[in-house]
């Protein structure tokens, strides 16, 4: 076990400078070694080449080298730390994060390809990539529901099925605000401005923000605990591959904004949707019991968001600064 660092604390930091032997360890790790890297390095290591974003070919390229198997992790010692070290109410707000992420990556393996349509050859190595990384992660969350929640079914939709009523509203929302475009996207898969409405919901939100920030809630308490080595690996390797997502969705949408600069203003309604629904919850996540309060995971959903706009060198509009600003909590303490 890891002193705990304050979530306050941290959020105060800014962002981290990451050496060239942190970046080697990120982009070279071999799965075995993953367990090793932290995971506010990966967190971090996203945001590296978001100033001078990568072309699609560089990071078809990394997926290949960075591939990993689902079926080479051990969670024996899982099954442990779950059964006999985790409380009750860790418990539950693991498999409150956990289980959206399950339904999560189900979601896009099968809702990306309409995206790919109307993308360049280039950007479809890239996203054909990235449906086997969605593939792999849902692979990974049935093992972990089977193996050790101990959840029971014959195939991968019972175990999806029977995680389902841990999914909050967190989740929810935004993939179901991405079904809808989903939909609009297979009448229209050519539309860019249905496409900029999808990139914006899939690549900025959901993976940018959401997903970055609640692995970062997870992970962090694994580390911090010493628990769950399987998991942490595995959930590790899967931000590992989100850095390449983000980065390839981000690349879409300054190249869309930089082509036709009114691209900016679905940008923005589709932030007005996912912000103005935001606080409708009735199944909360409880994130204290892994460290984090709600006020800390929401200013972190947050920084996440303004650090990958202002990365990529796209703005808010002013009502929308006006809404980050009456909706983020303040950060107590220094």
């Amino acid at each position: 076990m890891t002193d705990r660092p304050s979530p306050t604390a941290v959020l105060h930091e800014g962002p981290r400078a990451l050496s060239d032997a942190q970046v080697r360890e990120i982009e070279e790790s071999n799965l075995a070694d993953v367990l090793k890297v932290d995971i506010d390095d990966v967190i971090e290591y996203v945001h590296k080449d978001l100033k001078a974003l990568p072309d699609f070919t560089t990071l078809y390229r990394k997926y290949l080298k960075q591939r990993w198997d689902v079926y080479d992790l051990d969670f024996s010692q899982d099954v442990i730390d779950w059964q006999e070290k985790m409380t009750e109410d860790e418990r539950q707000s693991f498999m409150a994060i956990a289980s959206g992420f399950h339904h999560g990556e189900r979601q896009v393996e099968i809702e990306l390809p309409v995206f790919m349509i109307g993308a360049s050859e280039e950007e479809k190595l890239h996203i054909a990539a990235q449906i086997e990384d969605e593939a792999r992660h849902t692979v990974f969350f049935d093992r972990f529901y089977r193996e050790v929640v101990g959840l029971k079914g014959d195939d991968i939709m019972d175990i999806l099925d029977a995680s389902f009523p841990w999914v909050s509203e967190t989740f929810v929302g935004p993939f179901g605000l991405l079904a809808y475009q989903a939909d609009e996207l297979r009448r229209h898969p050519y539309d860019e401005r249905a496409r900029v409405r999808y990139g914006t919901t899939y690549f900025l939100w959901i993976e940018g923000v959401l997903a970055l920030s609640v692995m970062k809630v997870t992970l962090s308490y694994a580390r911090w605990r010493g628990f769950l080595p399987a998991y942490y690996t595995g959930f590790t390797a899967t931000c590992r591959d989100e850095s390449r997502h983000v980065q390839g969705g981000m690349k879409y949408l300054q190249d869309a904004v930089r082509k036709d600069p009114s691209m900016i203003n679905e940008i923005h309604d589709t932030l007005r949707t996912i912000l103005y629904t935001s606080g409708v919850n009735s199944r909360q996540i409880y994130y204290e019991p892994l460290g984090w309060t709600q006020d800390e995971v929401r200013i972190l959903f947050f920084q996440q968001l303004r650090r990958k706009l202002n990365d990529v060198g796209i703005s808010l509009s002013p009502d929308l600064e006006e809404l980050l600003t009456k909706v983020q909590p303040v950060l107590a303490g220094g």
